[in-house]
């Protein structure tokens, strides 16, 4: 994975997140703080600035340091929960990267997620998007594959109630509501699947 990928790599997610920007904030509107969209684009952004800076390192190093710009930057859970995912995964990151290193490495992140979160799937999260995404990767999906993978994960969060954060005070009326951290995940998924099919 070269400097270059990675960099469009880095600026499709940025930009697939903060073009989202409204439609997250008024997800996260109906059942959260209302805040998820401006976070995501705040500290998305201050990773996409440093793109170029990223890019010039090796991959597991560039995941790693994009991980931790969202601790700092991304406010509420969102920050913590995908900054501990890149962090995780960048210190795993597979060398030299093939799938099936990848896969394991994916694996990995989600479960520190999950420990982080004290989360599991099924209780309308970002890891009901995620953890399928990781099957589908162990298995040898297609990018395009993947990304069907993700939107239909995203789209079984509606019917679901929230056992986990803001959501989970609304009880049953957290229920006909995207998750917007499924969203924004099903985003980025989307993204960095659309960089990787065009670079085949």
């Amino acid at each position: 994975m070269d400097s270059k990928l990675i960099q469009r790599l880095i600026e499709a997610v940025v930009d697939r997140i903060v073009a989202a920007e409204a439609e997250l904030t008024a997800l996260d509107q109906a059942i959260g703080d209302g805040d998820h969209g401006i976070n995501m684009k705040r500290g998305t952004g201050a990773v996409r600035a440093a793109a170029a800076e990223l890019a010039a390192k090796p991959a597991g190093e560039a995941v790693k340091d994009a991980g931790m710009q969202l601790v700092m930057k991304v406010g509420g859970a969102s920050g913590p929960l995908y900054g501990t995912l890149l962090m995780t995964l960048g210190k795993l990151w597979p060398d030299p990267l093939e799938r099936a290193g990848l896969a394991t490495a994916v694996a990995s992140a989600l479960e520190a997620v999950k420990a982080r979160g004290k989360s599991e799937p099924g209780q309308k999260t970002m890891l009901d998007v995620l953890f399928p995404v990781s099957e589908a990767l162990a298995a040898g999906k297609s990018p395009a594959a993947i990304k069907a993978v993700a939107a239909e994960a995203a789209e079984a969060t509606v019917p679901m109630q929230a056992v986990r954060g803001r959501a989970s005070f609304l009880g049953e009326r957290s229920a006909g509501h995207m998750d917007p951290g499924a969203r924004s995940s099903q985003l980025a998924v989307e993204a960095v699947c659309d960089v990787l099919e065009a670079a085949q």
